[in-house]
């Protein structure tokens, strides 16, 4: 199957697709939202019940939190591409299922070629799943990640600061590290474990 060529033409194929049956109970589908501007793209789980309302990533209280850390490292969020291994909103916001992430991964797949970060924020288990073929966030966040030629940079997800508010450090530390290395500081030189 060839690749979309465009954000737009991923954005439109999203909001289209029934590949899965996630598609029966969304009200919108959630293509990503930035640029890639600052170098870094920023992938979550999937969308949460405000993003299902508003059809983009991250404008609820997971949101919130990642735009904060982002303000705290000097990043604008306009200037980093935000988006989910899986487009729609699975019921109850259960962790997508293997196949659900399958689905997506196609579109995952052409936001990363036509976005070209230097480096990809995985956020959270699931988006660890997707993109890295597992492995607990916890033994490698905060650590530049090598896989077939692209940096991955593990952190955990915004929304576990709702459940635990001691770990927004932890992820505001983890963003300003990942912005020391973009821009040639701390950590620029190696690959994590």
């Amino acid at each position: 199957m060839v690749g979309l060529d465009t954000l737009e033409d991923v954005a439109q194929a999203v909001s289209e697709c029934t590949r899965c049956e996630l598609c029966v109970g969304r009200t919108n589908a959630v293509p990503g939202i930035g640029s890639g501007k600052s170098g870094a793209m920023f992938v979550g789980e999937a969308p949460g019940r405000s993003e299902d309302l508003r059809g983009r990533p991250f404008v609820g209280q997971a949101g919130r939190i990642l735009t904060d850390a982002l303000e705290k490292a000097g990043i604008s969020r306009r200037d980093v591409y935000i988006t989910n291994a899986v487009k729609c909103r699975p019921p109850q916001n259960r962790a997508p299922r293997t196949g659900e992430r399958a689905s997506c991964r196609r579109y995952l797949e052409d936001e990363i070629r036509i976005i070209k970060p230097r480096i990809i924020c995985v956020m959270g288990n699931t988006a660890m799943n997707s993109l890295l073929g597992g492995g607990g966030i916890t033994d490698r966040r905060g650590t530049l990640v090598e896989q077939d030629g692209t940096l991955y940079f593990p952190t955990i997800h915004p929304a576990a600061v709702l459940y635990n508010p001691r770990l927004a450090g932890v992820l505001e530390e983890d963003i300003k590290k990942l912005f020391s290395i973009l821009r040639g500081g701390e950590g620029s030189g190696g690959t994590g474990p």
